[in-house]
């Protein structure tokens, strides 16, 4: 990849930086090996990840040039765009809080790996749009799963097929972002609140609440049930013997 995304660990949190610049295009689907990124997250100490793109822009999406690129050396398209989803699922399944902070651009590639963070802080200057279609393509990166479930069918019909860019406000209130800051502060409020929700709390316990959440919207809720209670009581066990080592 090329160095073209970076990696840091900063007072227990992930930063992950989208450095491909002016546009911050995505090269390959596979935007960084799976066996980097699972090398990266495999600290048990880490307790957040945030992502975000040095420059003027988060991402402009995938890079045309490079996909059609492959298409014409009949390399294994499809082979790529799984390996995209791999990176992608890796981060969801760290069980960790995955927030990205916006500023400029964020398109294609780029949203759908936004829609898969917990929480998105965008900047007032942030431009968001799935321009596949008019590419002749469509989202191919889970945009057509986690867009309709984040802001409703209708609007993301409307936001793929017309490939309109739409501004914070607009995404503020259809529900793609959840906070909109000052450009200059974008990344200090991100990493602000990642810190401050997970300072005080054990990395288990951290991975415990994300993984339970994420129960709760892809099992039934009798298996999401049993899983929380599954985890519950295994935290209580080990909290006690915590609690009795530090008495003694």
């Amino acid at each position: 990849m090329d160095g073209r995304i970076e990696w840091e660990v900063r007072e227990e949190i992930g930063i992950l930086t989208i450095n491909n610049p002016p546009e911050n295009y995505l090269y390959e689907p596979e935007f960084v090996a799976l066996d980097v990124l699972r090398k990266w997250t495999s600290d048990p100490l880490l307790k957040g990840i945030l992502i975000h793109g040095k420059g003027k822009h988060f991402s402009a999406g995938g890079d045309l040039k490079r996909l059609f690129e492959i298409v014409s050396h009949d390399e294994n398209l499809e082979a790529k765009v799984i390996a995209g989803h791999e990176v992608i699922n890796h981060l969801i399944q760290t069980n960790l809080p995955l927030v990205t902070a916006i500023h400029g651009v964020c398109f294609g590639g780029g949203l759908e790996i936004a829609l898969a963070c917990h929480i998105r802080i965008a900047s007032e200057n942030a431009l968001f749009a799935a321009p596949e279609a008019i590419h002749g393509l469509i989202p191919g990166m889970g945009g057509t799963i986690r867009l309709p479930a984040t802001v409703g069918h209708t609007e993301a019909l409307k936001m793929i097929l017309t490939g309109d860019m739409i501004n914070s406000e607009e995404a503020y209130d259809m529900k793609l972002i959840d906070f909109i800051v000052p450009r200059k502060d974008v990344l200090f409020f991100a990493f602000s609140m990642l810190r401050r929700m997970t300072k005080n709390l054990s990395p288990l316990v951290i991975r415990s609440v994300v993984e339970t959440l994420r129960n709760s919207a892809s099992m039934t809720a009798e298996m999401a049930i049993a899983e929380e209670t599954r985890i519950f009581c295994e935290l209580a066990k080990k909290e006690y013997v915590r609690r009795i080592a530090e008495s003694e």
